[in-house]
C-alpha cells in the first residue's frame, strides 16, 4: 500500500471518528427538545436560549453530516447512467466528482473564515433577549465541517486514482 493510500485511509478514519462523535449531538438534541416541550406544556416555562440551542445543534448536525455521508458512501446519486458504466469509468467519474467537491469545500471554507472572524470580532450574539451569546462558536462549525468535507473528498480522490474501493462504499458503487 502506497503512502498516499495510507494517508487516504487515515483521513477516512479521522473524518469518520470526528463525525461519529458529533453525531452524539443528535441525542442531546432529542433530549433538549423533549425538555423544552415538557417544560412548556407542563410548567409553562420557556427559554429563548434553549430554543436557540435546538437550532444550533441541528445546524452542527447538518454541517457535519455532509462529510460523514460522503465517508460512508451514502450520498445521493443519479444511477440511471452510472450503474451501467464499467468500473474504470465509474472511478473516473468519482475522481472528477471528488475534485469538484474538494474545490467547492475549500472555497466555502475560505469564504466562511471571514464570516466567523467578523462574528468573533463583533462579539456577535443572539438578537433576541435571553438568547445565546458567542454566535461565532456556531459559525466556526462551518469552516470546520467544510475542512472535513475537503479532507474526505481528497481521500476518496486518492482511492479512486489508486483504483482501490472506498473502505465503506456500498457494493453497487464498486462493480
Amino acid at each position: 500500500m502506497s503512502l498516499l493510500s495510507r494517508i487516504a485511509d487515515g483521513a477516512d478514519r479521522l473524518v469518520r471518528r470526528i463525525c461519529e462523535a458529533v453525531a452524539w449531538l443528535g441525542l442531546a438534541l432529542v433530549l433538549l427538545i423533549a425538555f423544552n416541550v415538557f417544560a412548556r406544556y407542563l410548567f409553562s416555562y420557556g427559554s429563548v436560549a434553549l430554543q436557540e440551542m435546538e437550532w444550533h445543534l441541528m445546524a452542527v448536525l447538518a454541517l457535519f453530516g455532509m462529510p460523514y455521508v460522503i465517508n460512508r458512501g451514502e450520498e445521493v446519486r443519479v444511477d440511471v447512467l452510472y450503474a451501467h458504466f464499467p468500473a474504470r469509468t465509474k472511478r473516473v467519474v468519482n475522481a472528477v466528482g471528488d475534485l469538484l467537491l474538494a474545490a467547492v469545500a475549500l472555497f466555502t471554507l475560505w469564504l466562511s473564515l471571514k464570516f466567523v472572524a467578523q462574528s468573533f470580532t463583533l462579539g456577535e450574539g443572539s438578537a433576541d433577549p435571553g438568547g445565546l451569546p458567542d454566535r461565532w462558536i456556531l459559525k466556526a462549525a462551518i469552516p470546520t465541517a467544510f475542512a472535513l468535507l475537503a479532507i474526505q473528498a481528497v481521500a476518496r480522490f486518492i482511492l479512486d486514482v489508486a483504483g482501490r474501493p472506498h473502505p465503506v462504499a456500498p457494493a453497487h458503487l464498486e462493480s
